[in-house]
């Protein structure tokens, strides 16, 4: 493997990296603040990336499609807290399960009646078209470039929230103690509604950038849920720092094991099996990874004492 290719395939990881952690950072507050276990959370990435090709196509402009896939899954995520979140706080796990598997479900028919059953596509803008030469010569597509930078902006902007802010402050306080924020005269339900509403705008934001590198589509956002909830184990629950760590680690294990695992096994067998063998174990990676960091810190890695 040259080292351009090396390069390039871990600025990869890192892109997609990025992309799950705008969906982890919402998950891991929703999950770390009220304790709730939202499996329709993959549906509000679909919903901001429908929003965004639905601008997209009506205007022709990106940035109105970006601001549209942010507006409409918090709004989304406003509405299903009040109607049907905000029902199950203080119900156990297993209904939360059901009854956010049952958006799943809403969600997906809904939009399926709506838009129909064939993909919608998001074209990125010209501005932001074609490679960028990087130091050393690296050719890299300026929008996944420019997924990395924004994500990790929003990274810090988040971090300087929760840290740095009065909203911040009854986010950490809700986390530790619900029942003593609301004594001290916090309305306790608004403040759920924002954290989710907060979660479920970054997974709309992140459907809609995804959205422009694959096609849009109903069911899009439960791969990446899967993985979001990965990243959460790996980083923390409850953790920012966490979700971006752990985000970084799961995508650049899956992008670089897809490269490295195959050229290893080459050493030892044919082509075919080493593709079918490296292949079938970068699959593994992340759960691998996961269970390595679970033996060592139960908690994860940036999570409270087990």
């Amino acid at each position: 493997m040259s080292f351009l290719l090396f390069v390039e395939q871990l600025l990869n990881g890192l892109q997609f990296g990025v992309m799950l952690f705008l969906t982890a950072a919402g998950l891991t507050l929703v999950f770390g603040v009220m304790g709730l276990i939202n499996l329709a959370h993959g549906s509000l990435i679909m919903v901001g990336a429908f929003a965004a090709a639905t601008v997209s196509a009506a205007t022709g402009s990106y940035l109105l499609a970006i601001a549209a896939s942010i507006v409409g899954a918090a709004a989304a995520g406003a509405i299903i807290e009040m109607l049907v979140i905000r029902r199950l706080y203080k119900r156990d796990h297993l209904d939360q399960v059901l009854a956010t598997f049952a958006l799943i479900l809403i969600f997906s028919e809904g939009t399926r009646y709506v838009f129909g059953s064939f993909p919608l596509y998001l074209n990125i803008p010209p501005y932001l078209a074609g490679p960028v030469t990087l130091p050393g010569g690296i050719e890299y597509p300026l929008y996944r470039l420019t997924i990395i930078v924004v994500g990790l902006l929003i990274a810090a902007g988040l971090f300087l929230l929760i840290a740095r802010t009065r909203i911040g402050i009854q986010i950490r306080a809700g986390e530790s103690d619900r029942e003593m924020i609301a004594a001290l005269g916090v309305d306790i339900s608004r403040l759920y509604t924002l954290v989710f509403a907060l979660g479920a705008g970054l997974a709309g934001l992140a459907g809609a950038m995804i959205g422009a590198i694959q096609s849009v589509q109903v069911g899009m956002g439960e791969p990446i849920l899967i993985l979001a909830f990965v990243v959460i184990v790996i980083g923390g629950i409850g953790s920012i720092k966490g979700a971006l760590i752990g985000s970084i680690l799961v995508g650049v294990t899956d992008t670089m094991g897809g490269i490295l695992l195959p050229a290893f096994f080459r050493l030892f067998m044919d082509n075919s099996a080493a593709m079918s063998t490296g292949s079938a174990l970068a699959t593994m990676s992340i759960y691998i990874l996961m269970a390595l960091v679970l033996i060592l810190k139960p908690s994860g890695l940036y999570g409270g004492k087990a």
